[in-house]
């Protein structure tokens, strides 16, 4: 049932990183390459990965561009709530760069004290040789990961969420309505695993590349200056929702002005067209852009509502 409420194989390669809030060590992080070797797609690439701070000194609240190697970061849930659901968080940054704290590390934290074992997605971008299909392909290849990878983690194969912030909304409704079943005859296990999502959580998305209503450089960035329609058509997510689409938890603010609100209201009104499970909470103020920061505004609440619905999906306890 659709709920709708306003509010006015495999070889993995690892290495290890230390997260830090508020200057004090928090966690050593397992990062898993995507790829075995050169990532397909970034052959001819030779920029050097960069990620700078931004904001509020003291507050994690980096910019990551420039993504030669995709990887996933790991965030254990916590031994005392460790429960059975995972999800892969794609940041948001107009498919030009990454919020990698804000809309990453930051909502990982969050998931794993819930039990939720919880990866952060960092994905290629930028347009130029990494404009379509390879954010997709990379978020594809997460899902096969996640999903072969369930009994090392310790959750199960049918409970893997795909989150997204902004453009990292619009790629993981991307991966929710442009998947496949897996390929049973590779040589490589994880190609074998199907890379549908189970469940969708879509943070101010981006979802349609109509120019209409669409973020412009997001739409710039993943298909360039002049894309076709049939391929505008193809990555508005909204026109590729079917019966198969997975339940969805979207949050948007009505005074958004990176992304308006009308994304995610085609968006539900395709899920509830399609029976989909869906629910869809809309904030009378908020803009974009506000991960689970906004303090001064009852969008701050959303986490609280996004509990509520993955509890009532037997997703959390």
């Amino acid at each position: 049932m659709s709920r709708l409420s306003f509010y006015l194989y495999p070889i993995l390669l690892f290495a290890m990183t230390t997260s830090f809030t508020n200057g004090q060590e928090v966690a050593t992080q397992q990062v898993i390459d995507l790829w075995n070797g050169i990532a397909p797609g970034s052959e001819d690439i030779t920029d050097v990965e960069l990620s700078e701070e931004r904001g509020e000194p003291g507050v994690p609240n980096s910019w990551v561009t420039r993504v030669k190697v995709p990887t996933l970061t790991v965030f254990p849930a916590s031994t005392k709530e460790k429960g059975e659901t995972a999800v892969i968080i794609c940041p948001g940054g107009g498919y030009g760069g990454l919020a990698f704290d804000k809309e990453g590390t930051e909502v990982a934290q969050w998931f794993a004290k819930r039990g939720v074992t919880a990866f952060v997605l960092k994905y290629r971008h930028g347009g130029g040789p990494h404009q379509h299909p390879v954010p997709l392909s990379d978020v594809q290849r997460a899902v096969r990961i996640v999903r072969e990878n369930a009994s090392e983690f310790g959750y199960n194969t049918d409970r893997i969420g795909v989150m997204g912030f902004s453009a990292g909304g619009h790629l993981a409704s991307s991966v929710g309505t442009h998947f496949d079943g897996g390929d049973a005859s590779a040589e490589d296990a994880i190609d074998q695993q199907s890379c549908r999502p189970d469940f969708l959580m879509l943070i101010y998305p981006v979802i349609s590349l109509d120019s209409d209503i669409t973020h412009g450089g997001s739409r710039k960035n993943l298909l360039g200056d002049q894309p076709t329609t049939e391929m505008v058509e193809l990555m508005s997510n909204d026109l590729q929702v079917t019966d198969d689409t997975p339940p969805t938890f979207l949050v948007h603010a009505t005074d958004d002005g990176g992304v308006p609100v009308e994304n995610s209201l085609r968006f539900y009104r395709a899920l509830v067209k399609h029976k989909v499970p869906a629910e869809l909470h809309v904030f009378d103020e908020g803009g974009h852009g506000f991960g689970m920061r906004r303090k001064d505004k009852p969008v701050v609440e959303w986490p609280n509502l996004l509990g509520n619905w993955l509890q009532s999906r037997g997703l959390i306890e």
